[in-house]
């Protein structure tokens, strides 16, 4: 049905503060994937997907807010779950990966677990397309590492936003054949970033869907690439005035 990845990623800002950032990015030759298949927060990010459960991505993600760490969150919801062997979920928290794919999910399927992410899908051309996504993600992770740009958009040689990184991984899978149904041409794509770090602006390419479309990979970076350039227009020109919020925040705390 899908292909997806689940990242965590640590990082400091230019002002020496430490923070942690989630993310995942999934698409699929089926409408609506960013309605299904992703959750995340600023404790973890999971993926539910084959024969989808929302369930146990929502309950996933409630379980691991409340400290219970990605494994046995998600074991526990599958060893509950009738559905199980036509499942596949996997995900991160701050300190752990997890991994399942059901003996009934649909061939091409499997999943690999990396140094702080995850990459899983079903019903593809092949192994290569979660290989793919894999190795194009862990070539440009980011973990305890200083973060100059601060997750915002690249400036000189500074790391990429993360959303931008997982779209990127998605397109490699992409590029490896990723959905094998070909006789399906409404497909759909999604990418969903949380961090600990707060903004005064919500930064809009961190949740983008695209969701329904012939290309979906290509478009959500084309949205990406518009929700950019919309963020910074917006600071541009009502930078003052958010400045001026923050200084009233400021004084009245």
């Amino acid at each position: 049905m899908t292909f997806s990845i689940c990242v965590h990623e640590s990082y400091t800002t230019p002002d020496g503060e430490e923070h942690e950032r989630f993310g995942v990015a999934v698409t699929t030759r089926l409408p609506g994937v960013g309605t299904l298949c992703p959750f995340v927060s600023e404790h973890g990010a999971v993926a539910t997907q084959s024969l989808v459960n929302i369930d146990l991505g929502r309950t996933g993600i409630e379980y691991i807010d409340d400290g219970l760490a990605v494994d046995d969150a998600l074991e526990s919801l599958l060893n509950a779950d009738d559905g199980a062997p036509q499942r596949q979920l996997h995900g991160v928290d701050a300190e752990e990966t997890f991994a399942f794919s059901g003996a009934e999910c649909g061939d091409w399927f499997g999943h690999q677990e990396g140094e702080h992410f995850t990459v899983a899908g079903n019903l593809l051309t092949g192994e290569a397309v979660i290989e793919e996504t894999a190795a194009m993600y862990a070539d440009a992770a980011v973990h305890e590492t200083t973060d100059e740009t601060d997750g915002s958009p690249r400036e000189g040689d500074g790391p990429a936003p993360l959303a931008e990184r997982l779209i990127d991984a998605l397109a490699a899978g992409h590029e490896q054949g990723g959905d094998k149904r070909e006789g399906l041409t409404v497909q759909s794509a999604a990418v969903v970033v949380e961090s600990t770090e707060s903004h005064d602006v919500t930064k809009p390419y961190n949740d983008l869907r695209v969701d329904a479309t012939e290309t979906p990979v290509a478009d959500l970076q084309e949205t990406y690439e518009l929700a950019v350039d919309g963020y910074e227009a917006t600071l541009e020109r009502y930078a003052e005035a958010y400045e001026q919020d923050s200084m009233e925040e400021a004084a009245e705390s």
